[in-house]
């Protein structure tokens, strides 16, 4: 059976975006920072390289926040068509929760941005829909990922742990309080550590 996997990048201090988000710094200040591991390329450590370029895989559908797609004053905005140019990195279906109702935006590379009004559940059956035997992939942000592990929705999380302290802004662990994880995979580099976690019910 598919699985749900919430992949996210995170500093030390449990934040997956900085302090004031804006649209000209949609992570926030320092933000970026957290995903320089995934862009290094060449001239990154060979197992960050290796793990960037198996973004995707086994993959079938992703779900995201509304503001993952945009900021909250472009959410209705017929014109704008999302924070990731022509050419998504997801090429496969997305659904995007939301309470503003939007048609489809269909994108360059197969990616697909559908907007889901009725909620987590319902996005999540949308997507495994979609995603067929493959698996749905929540992508943040942290509000998103938040509701989706209190729901006892996900089976793995995936964390990529960047050495940096942001102080503030959008946290992971706020109430999550008693929910346990177990390790089972970790990667260390210079640049980050990679954890997968099974989520313990």
């Amino acid at each position: 059976m598919s699985s749900v996997i919430c992949q996210l990048s995170v500093s030390l201090d449990g934040f997956v975006a900085g302090r004031d988000q804006s649209l000209e710094e949609p992570l926030g200040v320092d933000g970026e920072r957290l995903h320089d591991w995934a862009f290094a390329g060449d001239a990154g450590p060979t197992r960050d390289a290796d793990i960037a370029a198996r973004h995707g895989e086994g993959v079938g559908a992703y779900i995201m926040g509304r503001n993952m797609f945009g900021p909250p004053d472009r959410e209705s905005d017929p014109s704008w068509r999302g924070w990731w140019g022509e050419d998504p990195p997801y090429h496969v279906p997305v659904f995007v929760i939301t309470h503003h109702p939007r048609e489809p935006v269909p994108m360059e590379g197969g990616t697909v941005f559908h907007f889901v009004t009725d909620g987590i559940e319902s996005a999540l059956v949308q997507a495994r829909e979609a995603a067929g035997s493959e698996n749905v992939q929540i992508s943040g942000g942290a509000s998103t990922a938040q509701q989706y592990l209190k729901a006892g929705l996900v089976d793995e999380l995936y964390l990529h742990v960047a050495p940096i302290v942001l102080g503030g802004g959008e946290r992971l662990w706020d109430g999550l309080e008693g929910i346990r994880f177990e390790p089972y995979e970790v990667v260390p580099s210079p640049a980050v550590t990679h954890i997968r976690y099974r989520v313990l019910r």
